[in-house]
């Protein structure tokens, strides 16, 4: 396979190179990415060593450079990731979700129906788009959990502008024939994510001392899913998936984010407890003076707007295609710890 994968230098991208070379290193990889805030090139260093990898720094914005990748390149399959995705960015900032979410993803689209359908036709071709349960809106307690059949309800300018990128490629496939599939994951977590998200942001503030903030009373509710877990199952919609179909993927770990908080402050100071040279990396963390991190804990307003629950009900994908998660909670979260304490302390 060719595949090019958009915003490949981000979190989950990142994480789907590395997995993709390690499984398939026979096919070749190139990476689009416009390295804004949340892309880091350095992210890819170790893929650099790999012949099939090829990095284009660009938008996806740009059609005429995404239909010469597409030809210089034998691109068969697109693996859509690039998006702008922090809902409190969206609330301060939408037009960036806007041109980013909708008319990259219609432009990424356009590109693939003018050069596989058009100037050089690949029948085998696929544009996999990724995106999220928060497209479907909020969940009560006792409600069941998000399926893909549930009505699309977004609540935020990010969700909204995810929910207007699935349609167009739906559209896409039923109005021209692409062959398109969407997945529609829970909250990731794993090495290389952008510390504004919840468990990232967790782990650094622990290990520098800082305030852990909690949005309102923490009784959000979501449902974790370990990044390569989330791989796997891009894996196997591309392998088995069938054209024009929607896949949810969930990690089957619903929790209160406040629980979650909790077992990330007991397992960092565990970590700590295991580990005594730790604490001259990481003095200002208060596991390193035998301080538990929940003395952290800061509560503060609730984001505007702020889903109750998310759930997601991944029997499509099981059934159908064979995927289940590989981590526990625990098991992820200490692969996600051991990284970030790999890394260089921030000042």
């Amino acid at each position: 396979m060719n595949l090019l994968i958009t915003g490949g230098a981000g979190f989950i991208g990142t994480n789907f190179v590395y997995y993709w070379i390690e499984k398939y290193p026979q096919d070749h990889i190139v990476v689009l990415d416009a390295l804004t805030y949340a892309g880091n090139r350095d992210n890819l260093e170790r893929a650099d060593n790999h012949p099939g990898f090829t990095f284009i720094h660009g938008n996806i914005l740009d059609q005429p450079l995404v239909e010469n990748l597409l030809v210089s390149h034998h691109i068969d399959t697109i693996v859509h990731f690039a998006a702008e995705s922090h809902v409190d960015r969206s609330i301060q900032g939408p037009d960036a979700f806007i041109e980013t979410n909708i008319v990259g993803t219609h432009t990424l689209l356009k590109a693939a129906r003018n050069i596989w359908l058009d100037k050089d036709p690949r029948p085998g071709h696929r544009f996999h788009h990724i995106s999220t349960d928060e497209v479907y809106g909020t969940l009560k307690s006792d409600d069941p959990p998000f399926s893909e059949t549930t009505p699309y309800a977004p609540n935020s300018p990010y969700a909204a502008s995810k929910a207007a990128s699935d349609h167009l490629v739906r559209a896409y496939h039923k109005t021209y024939g692409l062959n398109t599939t969407i997945s529609n994951c829970s909250n990731n977590y794993g090495p290389f994510q952008f510390t504004e998200k919840l468990i990232p942001l967790m782990i650094t503030n622990i290990l520098a001392g800082k305030p852990i903030p909690v949005y309102g009373d923490g009784r959000q509710i979501r449902d974790w899913l370990y990044v390569d877990d989330h791989n796997r199952g891009i894996d196997l919609i591309l392998k088995k998936g069938t054209p024009g179909q929607v896949y949810n993927i969930g990690g089957s770990n619903e929790q209160i984010n406040l629980d979650i908080v909790h077992q990330v402050c007991d397992r960092v100071l565990h970590t700590f407890e295991q580990n005594k040279t730790l604490a001259r990396t990481y003095p200002d963390c208060p596991c390193s003076k035998g301080i538990h991190p929940n003395t952290l804990i800061t509560h503060v307003t609730d984001r505007p707007g702020h889903d109750r629950r998310y759930a997601i009900d991944a029997a499509k994908i099981q059934t159908e295609l064979g995927f289940t998660p590989k981590e526990t909670f625990e098991s992820g979260f200490q692969k996600t710890l051991n990284w970030y304490l790999t890394q260089p302390p921030k000042t």
